[in-house]
């Protein structure tokens, strides 16, 4: 001790600072949790609209039409997940088709969950999961589920906590029975992925789909060298880079300085998203391209011929895409970006800081969300679903649930 002050090494300095920003981001992500709990509340008591561009839906752009996808492999590798729970888990797995749970999901990880984590799940119960997945979704896209769980179970590491973050710290819910011709479907849900995966017949509408990571890749531990969404990240600026200085000019829709620049992520079922940024129709024919193919790289974690007609349908409303960025363009940069028609709404963000160290809330290339939704009424296939009430209710008493 001198001058009546006590030394403490710097060791325990440091571990004591270690110690006051976990404290501190513990009591940030708890009030985070609270605000969305009543954000929930509010939104989930709003009947569903879905994401429009001036406040009304878009009439007519979706169609009960057959894809020609096989769809026995996934309608067998759900019932293989039913017959693999006990009576218990089913009481907790299973939800009407039209039931509000399709809207409960988030992204954050303190938050009550329903359905059945993966957590609680024997080794073969969890590999049935993973089978439904397989086959519902593309290589890739069954790649990056898997890896963000990963990636998942790293952030435990990195922060000395498996209370709130693991590998299978997941949830599945079924929703309907499946079917090769009534409406049915799952939902994945927990830190950094949602999937919602409606079925009808042999047509899918895998939207709100949520994923992200922080981090982003993995660069110890049991996962070292998981790594997801640079291919979205770096695409995403080689766009941007591509387009001519007026181009980007109108493209930019302001600077990427916010915590969450994202406007489409849990309970923004019924949010209103002007169209921003450059227009494709003002766009050259190779940008038009590498801009279905950025698009591309996020539709194409659904199945192989399910993403091959929704890019049919992107490609159908070209003309009236716009392409909107936030941040600037250098190799560090930090960045947003959109694509926005009538039947797609894509986001990716560079998010804030929240787990890790780093100023809390300063976007970084660590944290990255993405959002792929279907506007105008069609997420969770509710206008495919409300179309196929109407043509096949025969007087059946079908409660249409928000």
């Amino acid at each position: 001790m001198l001058d009546g002050k006590i030394k403490i090494p710097a060791a325990c300095r440091h571990a004591l600072h270690a110690l006051l920003l976990i404290i501190g981001a513990s009591v940030m992500q708890s009030a985070m949790a609270q605000g969305f709990q009543e954000r929930a509340k509010k939104a989930l008591s709003e009947p569903f609209v879905g994401i429009t561009a001036q406040g009304t839906v878009q009439p007519g752009l979706f169609e009960i039409v057959p894809s020609g996808v096989e769809m026995r492999p996934v309608t067998d590798a759900a019932n293989a997940v039913i017959a693999a729970m006990n009576a218990e888990q089913l009481e907790s797995l299973r939800f009407p088709v039209d039931n509000p749970q399709w809207r409960r999901w988030i992204n954050i990880h303190k938050f009550p969950r329903e359905g059945v984590s993966l957590r609680e799940m024997s080794v073969p119960q969890r590999q049935a999961v993973y089978a439904l997945l397989r086959e519902s979704l593309s290589a890739k896209g069954y790649q990056t589920t898997r890896d963000i769980m990963r990636l998942n179970h790293h952030l435990g590491e990195l922060v000395s906590d498996f209370t709130d973050y693991g590998e299978h710290r997941y949830w599945l819910a079924l929703m309907g029975t499946p079917s090769a011709t009534e409406p049915w479907g799952w939902q994945l849900e927990g830190h950094h992925l949602i999937i919602n995966f409606f079925v009808l017949g042999d047509q899918v509408v895998m939207t709100p789909t949520f994923m992200g990571s922080e981090p982003v890749t993995a660069r110890s531990g049991k996962y070292a060298g998981v790594e997801i969404l640079q291919p979205e990240q770096n695409e995403g600026l080689a766009f941007m880079r591509s387009l001519s200085q007026e181009q980007q000019k109108k493209a930019r829709i302001g600077a990427r300085d916010e915590q969450n620049a994202n406007k489409a992520e849990a309970f923004k079922d019924n949010t209103v998203i002007p169209y921003e940024g450059l227009p494709a129709a003002a766009m050259a024919g190779p940008q038009r391209e590498a801009l279905l193919a950025l698009a591309g790289l996020h539709i194409g974690n659904m199945q192989t011929g399910h993403a091959a007609a929704k890019m049919h349908e992107i490609s159908a409303h070209l003309d009236e895409t716009y392409f909107a960025w936030k941040g600037d363009t250098e190799d560090e940069s930090v960045f947003y970006y959109r694509i926005h028609s009538p039947v797609i709404l894509i986001e990716f963000d560079h998010a804030g800081t929240i787990a890790l160290d780093g100023p809390w809330g300063k976007p970084n290339k660590r944290h990255i969300h993405t959002v792929v939704r279907t506007p105008n009424g069609n997420d969770y296939g509710k206008d495919l679903l409300r179309q196929h009430y109407e043509a096949h209710e025969h007087g059946a008493d079908h409660t249409h649930q928000n």
